[in-house]
């Protein structure tokens, strides 16, 4: 059978890559074909379709038998309806300073979900008990937001990665004040693949009441879900999905995606493969002298610090972002599709332009 006809052609060269963010990188090979496999014939809207039905066996065969899926389009989106389900209009939520909900979500979190958020500065991107109570406090202040949640990143915007022991300490301690915990794991995958661990061992069964599944980052073209781990606190998903404009219409083609993630090991492959460039990544900058790394490289994520020009004539032949440009601080990211040549290529680069500093 011949492929079919498209009027569609490429405008750019596949062999470039860059370490700017792991959003960069194409759909895996699976997840197309998984998409491919979707397609075709007539399924019901807008949720109600089988791939979005058999989603919610793989997502409990991972996060427990209570577990429930609420497929979104984009991680804010995932992140905004989330944090909407577990706060009042008078609630806020605490998170670190340097949380993606924070810094990097246009403000949609307060500005599109009402919600206030209270950040607390940590030197590593993650919270600790004594951290959360910084901002956990005056609850029967009606001058002053309601804290009703703790919010955290697994893996945190700084590359680190809560260990199962840690998140269930501040569970435990959240819960205790009353507050629901909510996970953002845009790259909860890597995480899981630094921990070797399943990803119910820090979520569910650390007392994790919600999270925001990542698949974009992983390997798909688009979408994450709002998985619900503590029903009993948490209602009316659906109708908080549809109202923050989350609701897809043909919704098969997030769910199928996610599917082909998580019903096997690709979710893990991929993760593996990323976190692993990233440490092979750090280990030929750590050989580069004038090169400081700024966090322990836990995930797929590197900081550094070097000297600004350099980082301006290198960014002319990879593409990534500075973090904190008066410092000189920048990040490199690594996908499921970075090679070892894409790394040591990377990485002479940096020699090159050091040598010229």
């Amino acid at each position: 059978m011949n492929p079919p006809r498209t009027d569609a052609r490429r405008h750019h060269d596949p062999a470039v890559r860059g370490f700017a963010s792991d959003n960069y990188a194409g759909a895996h090979p699976e997840v197309l074909a998984a998409l491919a496999l979707a397609n075709g014939g007539h399924q019901v809207a807008y949720g109600e379709d089988a791939y979005t039905e058999n989603l919610q066996q793989v997502i409990r065969s991972h996060f427990g038998p209570t577990a429930e899926a609420f497929p979104v389009f984009n991680g804010t989106g995932a992140n905004v309806v989330a944090l909407q389900a577990v706060t009042d209009r008078w609630g806020a939520v605490i998170c670190a300073e340097s949380a993606h909900i924070n810094v990097d979500e246009g403000g949609a979190p307060e500005r599109v979900g009402g919600i206030k958020l209270l950040t607390v500065p940590t030197p590593d991107g993650k919270l600790t008990p004594e951290l959360i109570d910084r901002q956990a406090y005056g609850w029967e202040d009606e001058h002053r937001a309601m804290p009703q949640v703790v919010s955290v990143a697994q893996a945190t915007e700084l590359g680190t990665v809560y260990t199962p022991e840690e998140m269930r300490a501040l569970c435990e301690h959240a819960h205790a004040r009353g507050m629901k915990v909510h996970v953002d794991g845009s790259r909860l995958a890597n995480a899981a693949a630094t921990l070797d661990v399943p990803m119910r061992t820090f979520t569910n069964a650390a007392g994790v009441d919600l999270l925001s599944l990542g698949g974009t980052k992983n390997g798909a073209l688009f979408g994450e879900a709002v998985v619900v781990l503590n029903p009993d606190g948490i209602r009316h998903m659906k109708h908080l999905r549809k109202l923050s404009m989350q609701l897809a219409s043909k919704m098969r083609f997030v769910s199928v995606q996610l599917e082909a993630l998580l019903a096997r090991d690709l979710w893990l492959r991929n993760a593996r493969h990323a976190n692993e460039m990233a440490q092979r990544l750090a280990e030929g900058v750590r050989a580069v002298h004038g090169v400081e790394i700024l966090h322990p490289v836990q995930a797929n994520a590197v900081f550094a610090r070097l000297p600004h020009e350099v980082s301006e004539r290198l960014q002319k032949r990879f593409r990534f972002y500075f973090w904190d440009e008066a410092a000189g601080d920048v990040r490199w990211m690594c996908a499921f599709d970075t090679t070892e040549d894409d790394v040591d290529t990377f990485v002479a680069a940096l020699k090159e332009e050091m040598a010229h500093a």
